[in-house]
């Protein structure tokens, strides 16, 4: 179903931008027609033996089908051009559609419990049919398919929101797994509350994947950390673009939904070169990344000396006394300012989120070691910065 679908949606000649919402759409349009066909063959197996495990498994691909409803419509609206009024586009409009499929999810799931704990509370007993069992069986098969290939397609395009519903055809199959196994074990033992102890622990695990899934599409749009892939692919084009680029640091990804990244970063470059070689080398560099990773790049340009001695040999003693403080710490943008009575050491240390010391306890342990290290006539300038390239980082 999904080759046919694709063959009205993907064109040879698409961009890949283009190639990417269309796969999105294909996949919402096959969960709609698949989970509505799902649906109605639950709901009458439900309704026919009074099952509320199987009548809550039915509801539950309906609002699979409603999921997918709100994929598609989130693909559609996230490919709509840039405009004045949104200048960075509406890639975000995916993240807010696979919230809004695990906000539908997770309120499902509260129903399911509700119905199961009632139904435990006034039970009554449920008729048993093999063909019912036959059927649920058939739709396990329908759901592993649709798994499939959304997991294919999530993973070609990079995409949380197809990934999400894959993960959420698996736990349909458990789901109905357990449905399946909890009326057969009920009409060979008559345990009548056997159906609706199934119908919380579906209720239940529908609730953990719906709250997994609203993480996973809800960070995002709050602004996580960027992929590690991404940064370092950002980092070997900087570390190969030329050797005058001694460095990088400062580097923020902003994301404004898929294949629309903004990269800023700082390149450090020799102080005593040539202001227009090296304004050449930061646009060729800006360029590669645009090309390369298909974002828009902002480069700043932080000269460093590369050529005294002096200064070397003080940079590599203050990175020395940070390393032993903490590996987590690292320094950029070193700079000295001599005096008649003392020499001020400028410089920027990267302070990972969670750090156990505050920035003034920081500052004196630095300045103590400087001082006991490297000379009392020495003194620290210090400015903090956090790195935002990094998802976790530990003292």
């Amino acid at each position: 179903m999904v080759k046919l679908i694709s063959h009205f949606f993907i064109k040879p000649d698409m961009s890949e931008e283009e190639a990417r919402s269309a796969y999105g759409r294909v996949c919402g349009i096959a969960g709609i027609i698949l989970n509505l066909l799902l649906f109605t063959g639950k709901i009458i197996s439900g309704v026919l033996t009074g099952s509320i495990s199987i009548i809550a498994d039915a509801m539950n691909n309906l609002s699979d089908s409603g999921s997918a409803i709100v994929t598609f419509a989130g693909f559609r609206l996230a490919e709509e051009k840039p405009d004045p009024e949104h200048p960075f586009g509406h890639g975000r409009f995916e993240y807010i559609a696979g919230f809004i499929v695990s906000s539908l999810i997770l309120v499902m799931a509260v129903e399911l419990l509700k119905d199961s704990v009632t139904r435990i509370l006034h039970p009554h007993k449920t008729s048993f049919s093999w063909l019912v069992i036959l059927i649920l069986g058939v739709t396990i098969l329908v759901k592993i398919y649709m798994a499939f290939y959304n997991h294919v397609i999530g993973k070609k395009i990079n995409s949380n929101t197809v990934l999400a519903a894959a993960l959420d055809s698996v736990s349909d199959c458990i789901a109905t797994s357990v449905v399946i196994i909890s009326n057969i074990v009920a009409h060979f033992t008559g345990f009548i509350y056997l159906d609706s102890i199934a119908g919380i622990a579906v209720g239940l695990f529908i609730l953990y994947e719906g709250l997994k899934s609203a993480r996973e599409t809800l960070d995002p749009l709050l602004g996580q950390s960027p992929d590690p892939e991404f940064v370092a692919k950002v980092r070997d084009i900087m570390r190969n673009e030329d050797k005058r680029i001694t460095g990088i640091h400062d580097l923020i990804v902003h994301d404004y939904g898929p294949g629309r990244r903004i990269v800023s970063l700082h390149a450090e470059v020799p102080a005593d070169g040539n202001i227009i070689e090296l304004h050449d080398i930061i646009d060729n560099a800006e360029r590669d990344l645009e090309e390369k990773l298909h974002c828009t790049a902002t480069i700043h340009m932080d000269p460093i000396v590369t050529d005294d001695p002096r200064v070397l040999k003080l940079q590599t003693q203050v990175l020395s006394i940070l390393q032993e403080i903490s590996p987590a710490l690292s320094m950029h943008d070193f700079r000295t300012v001599p005096g008649p009575t003392h020499t001020n050491l400028v410089f920027d240390v990267l302070m990972p989120f969670g750090f156990e010391e505050s920035e003034d306890d920081l500052s004196r342990d630095i300045q103590e070691a400087v001082n006991r290290e490297i000379g009392p006539e020495y003194f620290t300038v210090v400015h903090y910065d956090t790195d935002y390239s990094v998802r976790t980082v530990r003292k």
